[in-house]
C-alpha cells in the first residue's frame, strides 16, 4: 500500500509553524516513515502536483494567492490550515482595519503602486476554499500537529478542543491573570495549547481563535468583577481577531 503523499505550502506568514514541525526532532522521523513528503519549500527543492494531503501555512493577501490556493484545493483530497494565519487570518488581519492604499503606502512608500506589490484585505484560507482541518496557534503546538497527522493516517477524525483556555489554566492550578490586573482572553479562546502563555506568566493573546460558541456572558461577568468594560476586552481581541470577533 502506498504512503499518503503530503505537500506543504506557505503564503503570507513567518513560516514559524513549519519550523515547529521541524522542532518535532526525533518524532518527525517517525512521521516521515508514514507519509511521502513530495513538496515542502522550507525543507526540500522538489515539487509535485500530485498529493493527497495539502498543508497550508499563511493567510491569503493577493489575487494571485487566491488563484494558487484554489489550485491546491483542487488537487488535494484533504486540506489542513496550519497555524493562526491560515486558520483565522492571524496577525495579518490587522491591516483590514485600514484602507489598503494607506497600508501599501505605509509599507512600500514610493513603490506602493507597483503591480507586484498589490494587496487586498487579508483572508483566512477557509474564506477562499473548503478547509478540512485546522491546527490553531501562533505558532502551532507541534505535539498537536503530530496527533492530527497520526489520526488522519488511521482514518480517524482529529479531535480539536472546543472549550476555552480557562479550562486548561484551571487544570494547571494557575492563578488567574485577571488577578494580576491583566485583560486575558482565556474565557473566549479555544484551548489546546496547554494554557501556554498564562502558565508562563502572560495573559492569553488569543492566537488559537475563538471557541465555536464563546460564553460571552461569562466574559461579561469576569469584566464586571474587575471593573472593566467591553471596550477593554475588545482592544485585546484585535491582535488575532480583527474583523471577526464574537459580538459582546
Amino acid at each position: 500500500m502506498s504512503k499518503p503523499r503530503v505537500a506543504i505550502f506557505d503564503f503570507a506568514c513567518c513560516e514559524g509553524c513549519q519550523l515547529q514541525i521541524v522542532n518535532l526532532e526525533e518524532e518527525i522521523l517517525d512521521l516521515i516513515n508514514l507519509v511521502d513528503v513530495v513538496e515542502w519549500r522550507e525543507a526540500m527543492s522538489e515539487q509535485s502536483h500530485d498529493y493527497d494531503i495539502a498543508i497550508i501555512e499563511g493567510s491569503i493577501t493577493r489575487p494571485e494567492d487566491e488563484k494558487r490556493v484554489l489550485l491546491i484545493r483542487s488537487r488535494a483530497k484533504i486540506l489542513i490550515a496550519l497555524g493562526a494565519c491560515a486558520a483565522t487570518g492571524g496577525v495579518n488581519k490587522l491591516k483590514n482595519n485600514f484602507d489598503m492604499k494607506e497600508v501599501r503606502q505605509c509599507v512600500y512608500g514610493k513603490d506602493a503602486d507597483l503591480p507586484h506589490l498589490d494587496t487586498y484585505p487579508t483572508k483566512a484560507v477557509d474564506e477562499i476554499v473548503e478547509v478540512d482541518y485546522k491546527i490553531h496557534g501562533c505558532p502551532i503546538e507541534n505535539s498537536e500537529f503530530a496527533r492530527v497527522i497520526r489520526a488522519l493516517l488511521l482514518g480517524k477524525r482529529p479531535m480539536v478542543p472546543d472549550y476555552p483556555v480557562c479550562v486548561e489554566c484551571k487544570a494547571k492550578e494557575n492563578v488567574c491573570r485577571w488577578e494580576y490586573g491583566e485583560t486575558c482572553l482565556g474565557p473566549i479562546i479555544r484551548a489546546g495549547c496547554g494554557a501556554r502563555c498564562p502558565t508562563a506568566g502572560f495573559r492569553c493573546f488569543g492566537c488559537r481563535g475563538y471557541v465555536d460558541n464563546p460564553n460571552v456572558e461569562a466574559a461579561r461577568e469576569v469584566m464586571a468583577k474587575y471593573n472593566l468594560t467591553e471596550e477593554d476586552l475588545k482592544t485585546r481581541m484585535v491582535l488575532f481577531g480583527s474583523k471577526q470577533g464574537p459580538t459582546l
